[in-house]
């Protein structure tokens, strides 16, 4: 199958219409969002240039600055969700120049790749499964009603061959017994294929991948293929038979075509903690390799072709976006090359009180409306008023300004405090009304904000 291209570049949302996604789980950082905004955009724009043209338009990669906490993650996930593009997060500093123990850069695109495998396999099984599930029903009536011995087996057509009129009669209303989950609970015996795999498991922790790519792979092919025999509900039958049907179903050979095609036209790498190898001073110890992790990435970033088990992949026009606080390095101490790979750069604005009320109430995923839901799955209602919001919100913000600034996670933190006692007790107060207040915010937690050493670690 030819891939054009075209096939992601239907139905774009604008620039405008990502921002006002984005909105919907992160408050303030406007000029991120714009910048993201636009870098998707201009993806979808390339994809309807000239062939000719395509190849040449590099992505504009974009280095996000700001402290932790301020939403430099969460932008980027979200972005690829609008984008339902491969997506993969990952820190700098967990990279080690080739010739050190640890992870060489490259495998960031093996791991983006298999990410885009599983998504193509997900999305073509689910298009598959009304099929898988009509056979895995027609496998699952023969197991309850075996065939005869003396019957013969309908390999023909229905014209050929009259099955007997009583066995059909059964087998129909067997149908309609599954299907209205009459028999879910009754026992079958089923074969199952299983692969023996002690001898891949020994060679499946990190690092694999320097013992060559296909290695785990090879050694896999070369293990049997076993029929384990087991005795499970019928429920639990139809989901096996219907996993193994949806299988057979699915073509990998176009699952890795459209994987590899993804991954090159649309893959997002989330490249954070760039700020840790950004020193390019000499010495020796840990931080020797840090400027060759940034040597070994400018090849990947600017575009090149890495071996992994689905094949040669091409990282020219992978959007990198990478992110960190910079406190004591800057962006100029990258080399320059590095730099001139990405040239948008955008400043995320330190998070005020007024942001930590917006965070606390506003967004799809609010953080008061998950804990509300929590608990009213053990039919405790809770309540939050506003002066409890703006009390959260205000202590947040003096932790934050005492302690490490770790911006809107400091949220968890307080907010955990603050619910301890309920969170705990709720299962033994079942239809009970809960009002959060200021005041209750401010005595669970007076004595440990007092305490500045105290807040430190519990805060």
């Amino acid at each position: 199958m030819k891939h054009t291209g075209s096939e992601h570049a239907v139905a774009p949302l604008t620039p405008a219409q990502i921002v006002v996604e984005l909105d919907r789980y992160i408050i303030g950082q406007e000029r991120a969002k714009r910048a993201v905004a636009i870098a998707l955009r201009n993806r979808w724009r390339r994809q309807n240039l000239p062939l000719e043209l395509r190849d040449e338009v590099a992505p504009k990669n974009i280095i996000m600055i700001g402290p932790t906490g301020v939403g430099k993650t969460e932008i980027a996930r979200r972005l690829a969700k609008l984008a339902q593009a491969p997506f993969l997060k990952v820190e700098a500093s967990k990279y080690t120049e080739v010739g050190y123990v640890g992870r060489d850069v490259e495998s960031m695109i093996r791991d983006l790749t298999e990410l885009a495998a599983n998504m193509i396999k997900a999305e073509m099984t689910t298009a598959v499964r009304g099929k898988a599930e009509a056979l895995a029903e027609e496998r699952l009536l023969d197991l309850l009603l075996p065939r005869r011995k003396s019957e013969p087996f309908q390999s023909q057509t229905l014209e050929e061959v009259s099955p007997d009129a009583s066995r059909q009669a059964t087998k129909e209303k067997l149908r309609q017994q599954l299907r209205a989950g009459k028999l879910d609970e009754r026992p079958i015996e089923l074969d199952v294929q299983s692969q023996t795999t002690p001898i891949v498991e020994i060679f499946s922790g990190q690092g694999m991948e320097e013992m060559g790519i296909n290695l785990r792979e090879m050694l896999a092919n070369m293990l049997p293929t076993k029929t384990k025999h087991r005795k499970v509900r019928v429920a639990e039958a139809r989901r096996l038979l219907t996993q193994e049907e949806a299988q057979k179903l699915v073509d990998m050979d176009e699952v890795i075509a459209q994987a590899i095609h993804r991954v090159e036209d649309s893959g997002i790498i989330f490249l954070d903690e760039l700020d840790k190898i950004a020193g390019r001073e000499a010495g020796h110890g840990p931080d020797v390799s840090r400027e060759g992790v940034q040597r070994d990435l400018l090849p990947i970033v600017e575009g090149s072709t890495v071996t992994t088990k689905y094949g040669p992949v091409r990282t020219d026009h992978i959007l990198f976006i990478a992110a960190g606080a910079f406190h004591v390095s800057k962006p100029s101490d990258l080399i320059p090359e590095l730099q001139g790979r990405f040239p948008i750069r955008v400043e995320l604005d330190p998070l005020t009180r007024e942001d930590f009320i917006r965070i606390l109430t506003e967004p799809q995923n609010a953080l008061i409306r998950q804990y509300v839901e929590l608990l009213k799955t053990e039919e405790v209602v809770l309540h939050f008023l506003p002066d409890a919001v703006a009390a959260v919100a205000e202590i947040a913000t003096l932790v934050n300004q005492r302690a490490e600034n770790i911006g809107a996670r400091r949220l968890y933190t307080i907010m955990e405090k603050v619910l301890d006692e309920i969170s705990f007790a709720a299962p033994d107060m079942p239809g009970k009304e809960l009002t959060i207040d200021g005041g209750y915010v401010h005595t669970r937690l007076a004595d440990i904000v007092k305490d500045e050493d105290l807040a430190r670690y519990i805060l």
